[in-house]
């Protein structure tokens, strides 16, 4: 196995190669968990692993409760299968919040007020209220707590790795937060060593090949906790070694590939782009300059064949969404033609026509 092999595995195991997955909760079940920070473009990290399901039907499972949105795993939203949110917060929530000590108590928050905070969210979400961040603002003042900007996001991040809020109903533009025990039934609790194992089966067979430095970032469990859950689950996952580096996977044979050129268009958070850091040289084998130099923006990937060959910009307008392509490399009639395909199916997801407009 050489680099360019673990990025068709990891494409495959992705699903953003070979077989879809028949809807956007497959989806997040297979993965475990997708990151999803920016709202609109993280709904596409789940449709272009499917075949047919469009942003409404996407929206429509958010809604229903069938997906979640919460914060877990690390201090970002990800989306969650319901039947998966409390073992995963019960097994990675405490390791998130002791990594956000330092900014709680820059922003004055400790256990106590943590406490209160939670128990007022809570009782005024009780009852089926889906309420706004700033209604729940309102119910803190209410309960004595001044809560607002980094405050307020902290105090709602911990109530969410409690696993007692996590996302309610779309009210207009606007998200809302409502209580995990009226929106998720009850479910078999795993003990932490049967968490662990699922977790990390999970993580290998969906994400791999990929290092353990990648699942400890990925999950925020310490080095020691990821080397536990590879001993737990046994020969379910082997590894192997590409140029000093050990990767772990399921065993399966090498996939097939999609037919030369496929590109895929990604949003800036997709799986198949955050969720490696010791492992992610094996989507830029050429090294290429993706960025522009000194930036610490979040790029949203170009993908051609496997590998990061540039990024693009997205523009709504009131009628269509303008895509601005910035490629490191020269594309030729083929490869530009799988690009505007690419693009063609976004358009297709979010029901809106997007013109694309490449750079000189």
């Amino acid at each position: 196995m050489d680099r360019l092999e673990v990025a068709h595995r990891r494409l495959h195991n992705q699903h953003l190669s070979g077989p879809p997955l028949p809807d956007p909760g497959a989806v997040v079940r297979h993965l475990g968990a997708s990151q999803a920070q920016e709202y609109a473009m993280a709904r596409w990290s789940l449709g272009q692993r499917t075949t047919g399901a469009d942003d409404a039907a996407v929206q429509a499972l958010l809604d229903s409760g069938a997906i979640l949105r919460t914060h877990a795993l690390r201090a970002t939203w990800h989306f969650v299968a319901p039947e998966d949110v409390r073992w995963i917060q019960a097994l990675t929530g405490p390791r998130v919040r002791q990594l956000s000590r330092y900014y709680e108590r820059q922003s004055g928050i400790d256990e106590e007020l943590v406490d209160r905070a939670t128990a007022a969210i809570a009782e005024a979400l009780q009852g089926g209220n889906h309420l706004t961040r700033t209604e729940v603002q309102d119910a803190l003042a209410r309960a004595g707590i001044e809560a607002s900007g980094i405050r307020l996001a902290y105090l709602l991040m911990a109530a969410e790795l409690a696993a007692v809020v996590v996302s309610g109903v779309l009210r207009g533009k606007q998200r809302t937060y409502a209580l995990l025990d009226e929106r998720v039934p009850p479910t078999p609790a795993l003990d932490p060593d049967e968490a662990l194992a699922e977790l990390t089966r999970r993580y290998f067979v969906s994400h791999g090949p990929a290092t353990v430095k990648d699942f400890s970032w990925w999950s925020s469990l310490t080095l020691t906790q990821v080397r536990r859950g590879l001993a737990l689950v046994g020969e379910t996952l082997t590894s192997v070694e590409v140029d000093g580096i050990t990767y772990w996977f399921a065993p399966a044979q090498a996939p097939r590939r999609d037919p030369s050129p496929t590109v895929h268009v990604l949003q800036g958070y997709d799986e198949y782009g955050v969720a490696y850091t010791e492992g992610r040289s094996a989507l830029n084998i050429a090294d290429l300059r993706i960025a522009p130099a000194n930036t610490n923006q979040v790029i949203q990937p170009l993908v051609l064949d496997s590998q990061v060959v540039g990024w693009w910009r997205r523009v709504v307008e009131r009628a269509e969404i303008v895509a601005e392509p910035h490629l490191a490399v020269a594309l030729d009639d083929a490869q530009m033609r799988a690009l505007r395909a690419s693009f063609d199916r976004l358009a297709a997801f979010v029901g809106v026509p997007v013109r694309v407009e490449l750079d000189s």
